[in-house]
């Protein structure tokens, strides 16, 4: 069960690729710009729903006592895949610089995933990359795509991702009723609201991570 959650993840990856990669602009297009922009939208869609997923795998795991070796790397693996490779697609373009930033975001999720054991009981050293993913989908389908915006974005998340800082294991499905319940909310807004509004509280719910760590998302609180 839980490598099909971790599975899943990664083909919502592929899916990313799929929908962020060039699209044909033929004449039978009606309108090749509402494509594209549908196109993208699905794309960050993605991004929210693998959120979602990562959250929850770890607390099945652990409910169903399935936890295993195989099933680290495949959380890994996705991780990598969704978050790392998938959102930095989000900058893409055909400049030389924005290339060279989608290759220093995948490296600093590489790094993050592979070197930043905190050797700390619950704790991450570096930020998390799943909230880094959240902040910049959220932020690139509220501001329709502005890539200055999410250029700036990418290079902060970068910083946080490789910085020494701790931060709490997000255990939100083990942890307090009320964070249960945002995890809920998420569900409800991905699913049953229009876009401005799930972007919102995406955004919220991360950067909140990001700027109250301990004193509001740790395990004890």
């Amino acid at each position: 069960t839980t490598c099909a959650f971790r599975l899943l993840r990664h083909w919502t990856c592929l899916y990313f690729v799929i929908f962020e990669g060039p699209v044909s602009c033929e004449p039978d297009n009606h309108d090749p710009a509402v494509f594209l922009l549908w196109h993208h939208h699905a794309a960050c869609w993605l991004v929210l729903i693998g959120y979602l997923l990562d959250l929850a795998d770890g607390a099945v795991a652990r409910q169903l006592d399935a936890c295993s070796a195989l099933g680290a790397k495949l959380d890994d693996f996705a991780d990598f895949t969704t978050f790392g490779i998938a959102t930095s697609l989000l900058l893409r373009t055909s400049g030389l610089l924005d290339n060279i930033l989608c290759v220093c975001y995948v490296l600093s999720v590489f790094t993050r995933l592979c070197f930043f054991t905190s050797g700390i009981p619950f704790m991450y050293r570096g930020l998390p990359c799943i909230y880094s993913a959240a902040i910049l989908a959220s932020a690139s389908l509220l501001s329709g795509e502005n890539l200055p915006m999410l250029r700036v974005i990418a290079v902060f998340m970068i910083l946080f991702m490789i910085s020494q800082t701790f931060y709490p294991h997000d255990r939100v499905l083990e942890s307090q009723a009320w964070k249960k319940a945002v995890y809920a909310g998420g569900i409800v807004m991905l699913f049953c609201s229009s876009f401005p509004p799930a972007c919102v509280y995406y955004l919220l719910w991360s950067v909140s991570y990001i700027l109250f760590p301990t004193s509001l998302w740790s395990s004890k609180v």
